[in-house]
C-alpha cells in the first residue's frame, strides 16, 4: 500500500495526514494509539476504488495538540479545503468517535455520509474506573513510547500468547470461543497493529475528549449514518452504538458477530468489510481524488 505522509501547516499548528488511492474521498479518524500509519479496512476501500484521508488526530503522530475538539475539528476542515475535497464519507473508529460526531454537526456540508466503527459516543472510562487510572499510567507521554516497545517486542517474539493476554480486553467472550472466531491471519494483524501503535500526548487528549456529553452533536447530523459495532465489544459496551442510534436521526446500525473490539481481525472481516461497502455505495457518488 503506497502511502503520503505530509504535513499542512495551518498558522501555529500542524496537521500530519495521509493520502492512500484515488477515487472517491473518504476522511478516516482513526482510534486511540493510531495516527495516519493506520491500516484497518484500509484494503476493501482501496480495492472497491476509494481514496482514504487519515490525519493523525490532535496530539498524535505531529500534529498539534488541539486540545479543544472544535479547534482540532477547524484543522481537518483546513485540510479538506487544501485538498480541494468539497464532501467526503467519514469514518469514525473507537475513540475517535467523538472527532468524527463533532466534525459532522460542525461541518454537515462536508459530509456525505458517517460510519461509526465500535465508536465511543458518549461519556467513557470515567477517572475512578481502574482501566482509566492504569491507561493514564502506561500511555501518558512520559512513558507511552516504552510501553508500546516493550509491547511490541513481546508480541514480536510470542505472538500468539500476546494475544491471548490481551483479548479480554477486547472482547466479552472466553478465550476459548474468541480462537473460533480467529482465522490464520489474525495474529501477524494484531503484531503488526502493536508495532506501529503510539500514544504520543494524543490518547491523554482522547480521554479528556471521551469524558464529555456529545448528544447535542449526534441530534444535529444530517447524513446518514451506519453504525458498526461487535456485539462482544468490552473495550467500547454496545450503550455506545444504542445511544447513537437513539440521538441520530437518520442512522442505522449493523451489530457484527465479530469476536470483539477489533472487527478488521478474524473470520467476521470479510462481513465487516462488505457491509461497510455497501452502505458506502447506497449513498450519492462523490467526484473522485486522482
Amino acid at each position: 500500500m503506497h502511502r503520503s505522509i505530509r504535513l499542512l501547516q495551518i498558522g501555529d499548528d500542524t496537521l500530519e495526514y495521509a493520502v492512500v488511492g484515488t477515487g472517491a474521498p473518504v476522511l478516516l479518524f482513526h482510534g486511540g494509539h493510531s495516527s495516519c500509519h493506520e491500516e484497518f479496512g484500509y484494503p476493501a476501500l482501496l480495492a472497491a476504488g476509494y481514496c482514504v484521508i487519515t490525519p493523525s488526530r490532535a496530539g498524535y503522530g505531529r500534529t498539534s495538540q488541539a486540545a479543544d475538539l472544535r479547534e482540532a475539528c477547524r484543522l481537518y476542515r483546513s485540510l479538506l479545503d487544501h485538498l480541494a475535497v468539497e464532501q467526503a464519507h467519514v469514518i469514525a473508529v473507537s475513540a475517535g468517535g467523538p472527532t468524527g460526531i463533532a466534525f459532522c454537526s460542525m461541518y454537515p456540508e462536508c459530509v456525505a455520509s458517517l460510519t461509526l466503527q465500535c465508536a465511543v459516543t458518549k461519556p467513557w472510562l470515567a477517572p475512578e474506573d481502574g482501566q482509566y487510572r492504569m491507561a493514564k499510567r502506561l500511555f501518558k507521554p512520559e512513558t507511552e513510547r516504552r510501553t508500546w516497545k516493550l509491547l511490541a517486542a513481546m508480541n514480536n517474539a510470542m505472538p500468539k500468547l500476546t494475544l491471548r493476554m490481551m483479548a479480554s480486553s477486547f472482547s466479552s467472550l472466553p478465550y476459548s470461543e474468541i480462537r473460533e472466531h480467529l482465522d490464520d491471519q489474525a495474529f501477524e494483524l494484531f503484531r503488526r497493529m502493536n508495532n506501529r501503535q503510539r500514544s504520543y500526548a494524543g490518547f491523554s487528549i482522547d480521554l479528556v475528549q471521551t469524558q464529555e456529553d456529545y448528544a447535542a452533536e449526534l441530534s444535529a447530523i444530517q447524513a446518514p449514518t451506519f453504525i458498526m459495532h461487535s456485539r462482544f465489544d468490552r473495550s467500547v459496551p454496545l450503550s455506545h452504538p444504542e445511544h447513537a442510534n437513539r440521538l441520530i436521526p437518520r442512522s442505522e446500525t449493523c451489530i457484527l458477530d465479530s469476536w470483539g473490539h477489533l472487527i478488521w481481525i478474524g473470520r467476521h472481516a470479510a462481513e465487516y468489510d462488505n457491509a461497510l461497502l455497501a452502505f458506502l455505495s447506497r449513498q450519492e457518488g462523490l467526484p473522485r481524488i486522482q
